[in-house]
């Protein structure tokens, strides 16, 4: 699970996808992929703990993929309005991660 580069402390996806919905173009970019790791990766988030800020990029791309794919997965994950995200993405990336490494065991 992603970490923040600073503390350590293990990050909230949903939390942090809430601080790119007020960008400009938002839902645009959230259903492309290329354009939202691109805005994922120069954006600068805020760590709810020790409040310092960091790029995206020094955090997990693999992890990034996998919440883009899960947001675009599930009809009405982000409330547009409120800008919420209304998934708890950090259970079901770890679910996917599990079920990834389910299927190398069985078929490996």
């Amino acid at each position: 699970m992603a970490k923040c580069p600073l503390c350590g402390t293990t990050l909230n996806w949903a939390e942090l996808i809430e601080q790119m919905l007020p960008i400009d173009d938002a839902q645009a970019i959230f259903k492309d992929k290329e354009r939202f790791m691109g805005a994922f990766e120069s954006f600068v988030f805020k760590c709810p703990t020790c409040g310092d800020e960091f790029y995206g990029g020094n955090l997990p791309r693999k992890e990034a993929e996998k919440v883009f794919d899960l947001l675009n997965e599930f009809n009405g994950s982000i409330d547009w309005e409120k800008r919420r995200v209304r998934l708890r993405l950090n259970s079901l990336l770890a679910l996917d991660m599990m079920l990834e490494q389910w299927d190398k065991k069985v078929k490996g």
